[in-house]
């Protein structure tokens, strides 16, 4: 699958992915909800009620991880075979296999969000936090080994993906600890769109580049400029982010009353309890009226 859909159709998944988990955490932001019990009551009690419940984040995960495995081992040319009859005999198709590892990986990841949300009887989010740092942490070795014998514009494109997969393995790991905090969800957010976004330019990069001409190895400006464009991403994923946030802080706060209402129900105005200042003057105001009863009283009689 080293060709221009195996890293364009991998990339449009996370980055489809990355959307929809910008969208999730800039309503989880603007009302301050939790990531970790986003779970909404069915729209209607029929027979249809299960489908508002799927995870739909795992299912993407795992038809998507499926597809690729199909596409991987329909492009290999006669059949895929682990090693040759050959003597001595030798491992074939290192890098299918490479990929196939991390696909079936997917599949997995997305088989346990189903498993966790939908089918437990209760949600366990280590289960699931812990599979995806396992997918994480293969990949990244993985990628580290897809790098040999890679040299110039090749390297250096790899080089940044597995910068990016680097950084999202650590923040994944700071999640065990931490698995509500907002800041580690909006940074593993803008790096799954960063890890797509990239890995669709790479697909341009090495295969299709937009000159019609082949990147040049020994071309320093062209490595240079590699990373100019992986900073380009940076930027625009980040303003893509911020857009996401923006406008969806519009949206639910000018279109959707009705949430804010919820979240006025959920926090009713509690009045404070009378102080001790506030009986002191009651107390002196009731002897006031004493005194003023007795003194009309006194007054009245003859």
């Amino acid at each position: 699958m080293g060709n221009f859909i195996g890293h364009v159709y991998p990339g449009l998944f996370l980055v489809l992915y990355g959307l929809h988990q910008a969208i999730v955490v800039s309503k989880a932001v603007i009302f301050n909800d939790s990531l970790l019990c986003t779970s909404c009551p069915p729209r209607n009690k029929g027979r249809w009620a299960i489908l508002w419940k799927i995870s739909y984040g795992g299912l993407l995960k795992m038809v998507t991880g499926s597809l690729l495995i199909v596409y991987e081992i329909r492009c290999i040319k006669g059949r895929l075979i682990l090693m040759n009859r050959d003597m001595p005999p030798r491992f074939m198709y290192p890098k299918e296999w490479q990929h196939l590892t991390m696909f079936i990986l997917l599949t997995i990841n997305g088989c346990v969000d189903i498993l966790s949300k939908n089918l437990l009887p209760q949600r366990c989010v280590v289960l699931e936090l812990g599979v995806r740092i396992l997918t994480f942490y293969v990949l990244l070795l993985l990628l580290v080994s897809h790098t040999q014998g890679t040299a110039g514009v090749e390297l250096q494109v790899h080089s940044l993906l597995i910068l990016v997969v680097f950084l999202l393995m650590l923040v994944l790991t700071a999640e065990l600890w931490a698995p509500g905090m907002f800041h580690l969800w909006l940074i593993e957010t803008f790096l799954f769109l960063m890890m797509g976004s990239w890995l669709m330019q790479a697909g341009f990069i090495l295969f299709k580049p937009v000159s019609s001409y082949p990147w040049q190895d020994d071309d320093m400006s062209d490595i240079m400029f590699v990373t100019t464009f992986f900073c380009w991403h940076v930027m625009i994923n980040a303003l893509c982010f911020l857009g996401i946030y923006g406008f969806s802080s519009f949206w639910y706060r000018c279109y959707s009353p009705s949430l804010k209402l919820m979240k006025y129900k959920e926090a009713p105005y509690h009045t404070n309890p009378p102080g001790p200042l506030y009986k002191l003057l009651q107390e002196v105001e009731q002897e006031v009226e004493k005194d003023d009863q007795a003194l009309l009283l006194t007054t009245s009689s003859p």
